[in-house]
């Protein structure tokens, strides 16, 4: 005859009351529990509350919530609950109960943690005077990723030991627990996207805001930019000296793409700017951005750029190149283009790359012809007639020849609609100069 056998039945009728209590009771904590996972915006604070409920609920001592780090090497208490505050502890992942936990993927009852080979406990009992007796550990997994467990010890009430509906009820709240700490996560990174979003909107309407606006059609120097992506590691800029006689002018590719290029961009077109009203050479002029860009450092970025100045009176222009695509100069009347070479290499590499006088530099008498600076962006850009080729040198000088004929506000928008395809993003920014004479001679 059983035990139950032997009760009255009015004790069998108890002990049925007693289990439908524990189930409603914890039915209730489940549910007000999941509310409370899903509706928190704070992490620390649900976890611990959490914790102290758990902890308080099952008649236990103490319990911890340890999540795997970044690295995924680690086990860290992201909150505890408990005489001992053991917050930041790390364990390795393939260490311990609650490591042996997350590994297999399966709750651990412990009833004598001592006797357990994988218990590690005894310098944290020698630190502190908190003794572990028995453990109950449940992993927080969402199908096979795995994201940490909650370990509840020594069950103070009854004989000091978890039972299986302690079990049960511990498994259902961390899986609660994993979905809520998942669904935190992805919060924080929509969070995170939106903040990054929002500052490379910022720098691109600073960046657009540092180039100069359109100029009169009369004008000898247009220019114009295409991001590939929001912000643009490109930059141009055209400077007027005050008699005005020279019109300055730069284009300048930062090697790097994100943030980090275009803050460098932003520095390099501000270099130039300032120099330019001080310095009356273009070698000399790089060579100072050079110097500067060095000294401050480009965490291991460069910038190659061509400077240089046109002479309204002459219609000369004397230019520099700094690691730069090779500007092209196409006479008037002629289809051979005459290439301007880098002779130097980029800025930012190191201080002592030229002498003295600087980056060397190239005189050119425009007459009626026309000079062309672009970035790399133009060369390696697809279009509609190359198919899936890029357009490369070859396909920049004959893009040049057809649309020479048009005003140069014209030329360039003619050139960006043969290399902006809509089913196609730009592979880089496109950033193209041209100047042409324009004054009296």
């Amino acid at each position: 005859m059983s035990d139950d056998d032997r009760r009255p039945p009015e004790a069998a009728g108890d002990l049925m009351t007693s289990d439908r209590e524990v189930f409603a009771n914890h039915m209730a904590l489940i549910a007000e529990m999941t509310r409370e996972f899903s509706a928190s915006r704070d992490s620390q604070t649900v976890s611990r509350h959490g914790l102290a409920r758990i902890t308080t609920f099952l008649g236990a001592e103490a319990s911890s919530l340890f999540l795997i780090d970044e690295e995924g090497h680690d086990l860290v208490c992201a909150a505890c609950f408990g005489p001992v505050d053991v917050t930041g502890l790390r364990i390795p992942l393939r260490k311990g109960i609650v490591g042996r936990a997350v590994v297999l993927n399966k709750t651990q009852m412990v009833r004598d943690a001592r006797r357990d080979p994988d218990f590690g406990g005894q310098d944290i009992a020698a630190e502190t005077g908190f003794v572990t007796k028995s453990v109950l550990v449940a992993p927080l997994s969402l199908g096979d990723e795995r994201l940490g467990a909650i370990e509840i010890i020594n069950k103070a009430s009854g004989d000091g030991l978890f039972d299986e509906h302690d079990r049960t009820l511990l498994e259902v709240l961390a899986g609660s627990a994993a979905l809520a700490i998942d669904n935190f996560r992805l919060t924080q990174r929509l969070v995170e996207q939106e903040r990054s979003r929002h500052e490379l909107t910022l720098a691109a309407e600073i960046q657009r805001s540092l180039l100069p606006g359109e100029a009169a059609p009369d004008y000898p120097v247009h220019g114009v930019n295409v991001p590939a992506r929001l912000v643009s590691g490109d930059f141009f800029d055209v400077v007027e000296e005050a008699p005005g006689d020279r019109i300055w002018f730069a284009l300048g590719d930062v090697a790097g793409k994100g943030m980090n290029a275009a803050i460098l961009m932003t520095k390099a077109a501000s270099l130039f700017r300032c120099l330019s009203k001080t310095i009356a050479s273009p070698g000399r002029l790089l060579a100072a951005v050079n110097a500067e860009l060095c000294e401050t450092g480009s965490h291991g970025m460069f910038v190659t750029m061509v400077a240089g100045f046109y002479d309204i009176w002459s219609g000369r222009v004397r230019i520099a190149n700094a690691g730069h695509e090779p500007p092209l100069f196409l006479p008037a009347g002629a289809d051979e283009f005459l290439a301007v070479p880098a002779l130097a290499p980029p800025l930012g590499i190191a201080d002592d790359i030229v002498g003295w006088d600087g980056y060397p530099e190239h005189d050119i008498d425009l007459g009626d012809g026309a000079l062309y600076v672009f970035t790399d962006g133009l060369t390696e850009a697809y279009t509609e007639a190359e198919g899936r080729a890029t357009l490369g040198e070859d396909g920049t000088r004959r893009l040049i020849r057809d649309v020479r004929g048009l005003p140069p506000p014209q030329r360039l928008a003619a050139m960006l609609d043969r290399v902006r395809r809509p089913d196609r993003p730009l592979r880089d920014d496109v950033t193209i100069l041209v100047v042409e004479h324009g004054g009296p001679r």
